[in-house]
């Protein structure tokens, strides 16, 4: 049994690969994006910037050149996490960046599934052809770099959470396999 409504949203968030289609409210988009913005980030810099889209031509440009996101097609919205290298810390050479733009997509990711939508992570980063295509796309200055595009909709219903808790991955004070 799970205690607390942190570790229920926790526990219940899968990722989603089938959508009503139903439209997701700016309100709810900006709340995700807010939740993402809230996520910790190498000396505190908030170097992510977070693209929002929901009109149908962005999306299908997106979709025609990313392999495994199809989901997005009837989601009907993506956010997509990018840094930029000017202002993160480390800048590409230490990629402490890849870590912070992870951090806020989990964020995002759990409060998609606290406000009962659906989301699922699609990656750009590390792919050279995929970040090119996105960053194209979207166009985006050189020295930004965008880790991943997140499909945003209201879930179908189709997906279900798994329990993942594994025992025999757990260790106390030493790796001990």
């Amino acid at each position: 049994m799970v205690a607390s409504p942190v570790l229920k949203v926790i526990a219940e968030r899968r990722s989603v690969r089938k959508y009503t289609g139903d439209p997701v409210t700016n309100e709810d988009l900006e709340t995700l994006v807010r939740a993402g913005m809230a996520a910790p980030s190498s000396r505190d810099t908030r170097h992510w910037y977070f693209v929002v889209i929901n009109d149908p031509l962005v999306l299908d440009k997106l979709v025609a050149g990313l392999p495994y996101s199809k989901m997005i097609l009837t989601a009907r919205h993506a956010i997509v996490v990018a840094s930029d290298m000017k202002e993160a810390h480390g800048g590409s050479d230490v990629e402490y960046w890849v870590q912070d733009c992870a951090a806020a997509v989990e964020n995002i990711l759990l409060a998609a599934q606290a406000i009962g939508l659906g989301a699922c992570w699609t990656a750009a980063h590390p792919r050279a052809e995929r970040v090119a295509y996105v960053k194209q796309t979207l166009a985006m200055p050189e020295t930004v770099i965008p880790l991943a595009v997140i499909a945003v909709g209201h879930p179908a219903g189709e997906d279900k959470p798994r329990d993942k808790f594994d025992p025999a991955r757990l260790f106390w004070n030493k790796f001990d396999r």
